[in-house]
């Protein structure tokens, strides 16, 4: 009798949609460092890093893909994946969970009848039923096979068009590229730190269990949230206040044409509310269908925590509201915070009835 086995994929988003990769193809996973640009790459590795010796390409999926290249955040990751010696990174918004998949909840058969060609690179190998989830599942081997292929073929390539003299036709950037120009200072600063730090060696950390944090500042102390909550980091220039609301209902902005309330979350969790005149730094989450704005000091950056580097609050902490705290971790030699924000806003009384 045949044994149907299930294999475990990586699974993770990127531009609103879900991926999946064979977890046993995935190396490590690290927040987005900066990327140092490589003359007459091709236009979908852009750039390398230096990974412990090792220079690790780095591909954006949405180049590859044939998608529009989009801007870069704090809060992206790369997840380096191996096949047979050969290594590449992939820029990814966020990094989910390991899940099981039967082979019989994989689709195959969504190819529109349309005939392979030498030109079909087939890098999604099916279509996967993940609870209520639909995921794409890349096939890793033609993924990597390819990088191999087109970095090491010649940069220009001679073409004969109309029997007139050769001409040299190119499929690379026609300007220089700067990684994240549009980037703060601060922001530039965290992306050449983490670069930095990936050149130091370190233990290989099993990805398995690893608990995706966004790193923010609050009075100048850190704290870390659940990723999964998190639907983007954005700046806001216009805030509209809300008249008769208590003073952490900041207001609304509109973001791309949605409304979202901006919360400030200090007072609940026992913290000085500063006086607020310029919101810059806002953090959207989603808890239970329930969208908002948190405004932070800073967004400092992703980071995955093993379960093991969790300790609990400390007795002697009493400036913060110990109901709301999972636990603290280390982190930049200091102790980070990991908040519950999910029973924040549940049971932190947040939430405004904005019925008269």
């Amino acid at each position: 009798m045949l044994t149907i086995v299930d294999k475990p994929y990586l699974i993770f988003s990127l531009n609103g949609a879900l991926y999946g990769v064979e977890a046993e193809c995935v190396q490590e996973i690290f927040s987005l460092p900066e990327l140092k640009p490589i003359a007459e790459a091709p236009p979908d590795i852009v750039g390398v890093v230096n990974l412990r010796g090792d220079i690790l390409p780095i591909v954006d999926l949405n180049l590859r893909f044939g998608y529009k290249q989009l801007e870069y955040n704090l809060s992206d990751s790369a997840i380096v994946l191996e096949w047979q010696k050969l290594r590449i990174g992939i820029i990814v918004n966020q990094v989910h969970e390991v899940c099981n998949i039967l082979p019989e909840d994989i689709s195959k058969e969504l190819f529109y009848s349309r005939e392979v060609t030498a030109k079909s690179h087939n890098f999604v190998s099916g279509i996967a039923k993940v609870a209520a989830d639909i995921v794409m599942l890349l096939n890793t081997k033609n993924l990597l096979h390819y990088s191999e292929l087109f970095a090491a073929s010649a940069v220009h390539k001679t073409v004969e068009l109309d029997g007139d003299e050769d001409r040299v036709a190119t499929n690379y950037r026609h300007q220089p590229y700067i990684f994240c120009p549009h980037a703060t200072p601060e922001e530039k600063a965290i992306f050449r730190e983490r670069s930095e730090n990936l050149m130091r060696p370190t233990e290989k950390q099993d990805f398995a269990g690893l608990i995706a944090l966004a790193v923010v500042g609050l009075n100048g102390e850190y704290f870390g949230l659940d990723l999964k909550l998190v639907r983007e980091f954005t700046e806001s220039r216009k805030v509209t206040p809300v008249p008769c609301c208590p003073p952490h209902i900041i207001g609304n902005m509109n973001l791309r044409g949605e409304i979202v309330t901006l919360v400030d979350i200090r007072g609940v969790l026992n913290m000085p509310m500063l006086n607020i005149e310029i919101v810059t730094k806002v953090m959207v989450i989603c808890v239970d269908d329930f969208v908002a704005g948190v405004i932070v000091d800073e967004v400092f950056d992703v980071a995955y925590l093993h379960p093991s580097q969790l300790s609990p609050v400390p007795t002697a902490i009493h400036s913060i509201n110990n109901e709301y705290l999972q636990g603290t971790a280390p982190y930049r030699e200091k102790m980070m915070s990991i908040l519950d924000l999910q029973k924040i806003f549940t049971k932190g009384e947040l939430i405004v009835n904005e019925e008269v």
